[in-house]
């Protein structure tokens, strides 16, 4: 249990497909394995009734574990909105459906929550490949392709614009604060791997609440699947277009200055980085530093290309998503 004055924690873990069946068993196994018990895990089940059936039964006499529907629109943002609204703790953590979580992961969000001013806190999310080992060709700097902490990110815990929606907290007041994660925005199931809810979020409320303090924390561990069909360079392609789309779409949410900052310092420092290093394991016939300069040199250009053709589409079309206010009718 919870010790005085320690903030409870409601995990969020937002699934769509019944062939991650497996993947889903484990990631609320690891929850449960806390060494600092979660108040409760809330399964939301993205437009699936078979999947949705099949988990409340598997879950029925599991106390700390709730079975939802998205109550929203398809995607990822409205089934994390479903489970904030349905959360009865303090904080509200987000675990992917295809990772788990080290044994203290929860113990270290809640240590940082000690500070009133901490709105979110996110962790490290470490890589596990399906064939066994990374692909020689692919930098960590794009570690993010795959839905994983990547090298640029500061150590320890520091502070952030944003944190990575797979292995993040956040007090539950900052969503009465900002709304919740912006419909439009993210994966749906069914269109391009698409991102940036989780930075559009962090930027507004960062601006809803100006003293808000966002951390990382690289103690916080979660260890997130690879499939073997995102260990190849057209996956890596068709994901760093579908950022570059993303981040167009945040950008035309809360500005380009705020939108992109990040990114900036990313793109001339730490990825002319990655570049240099992997150019010198090339003439030190190291494996892959040539294919690590060129996909990073490939990464940029094509997200570029998308936040391009991004920033046409959203201005021609008019395109539009929303953020909408948490409703608390599904607490139990």
């Amino acid at each position: 249990m919870s010790g005085p004055g320690t903030p409870e924690i409601s995990v969020v873990i937002c699934a769509y497909t019944a062939d991650r069946w497996e993947d889903v068993l484990a990631a609320v196994a690891s929850v449960r394995a806390q060494s600092r018990p979660a108040l409760e895990t809330l399964l939301v089940v993205d437009h699936n009734p078979a999947l949705l059936e099949r988990l409340g039964k598997e879950y029925e006499e599991t106390e700390d574990v709730r079975v939802l529907a998205n109550a929203g629109p398809r995607g990822l943002s409205a089934g994390r909105n479903t489970g904030i609204a349905a959360a009865r703790g303090e904080i509200v953590a987000f675990l992917d459906d295809d990772a788990v979580a080290e044994r203290d992961w929860l113990g270290h969000f809640a240590g940082a929550y000690a500070d009133p001013r901490v709105m979110a806190v996110g962790g490290r999310t470490e890589p596990v490949w399906a064939s066994g080992r990374r692909p020689d060709w692919f930098p960590e700097e794009f570690d993010w392709v795959v839905g994983c902490t990547y090298r640029g990110l500061p150590p320890g815990r520091a502070r952030v614009r944003n944190v990575l929606g797979g292995n993040a907290s956040f007090r539950r007041s900052a969503f009465d604060a900002a709304g919740g994660f912006a419909t439009g925005i993210g994966r749906d199931g069914n269109k391009r791997p698409l991102g940036g809810e989780e930075t559009e979020l962090c930027i507004r409320l960062s601006r809803a609440r100006p003293d808000a303090v966002l951390l990382i924390d690289d103690r916080a561990v979660v260890h997130h699947r690879v499939p073997e069909a995102r260990e190849h360079f057209r996956y890596f392609r068709t994901r760093t277009y579908a950022e570059g789309l993303s981040k167009a779409l945040v950008a035309r949410s809360v500005g380009a200055g705020k939108g992109l900052a990040s990114e900036r310092r990313y793109t001339t420092r730490v990825l002319p980085a990655g570049v240099a290093r992997g150019l010198r394991d090339a003439l030190l016939a190291r494996p892959g530093g040539a294919g690590r300069a060129g996909a990073i040199v490939a990464g940029v250009l094509t997200a570029a290309g998308g936040y391009l053709v991004g920033s046409v589409r959203a201005r021609r079309d008019g395109v539009a998503f929303s953020a909408p206010g948490i409703q608390e009718g599904a607490r139990e």
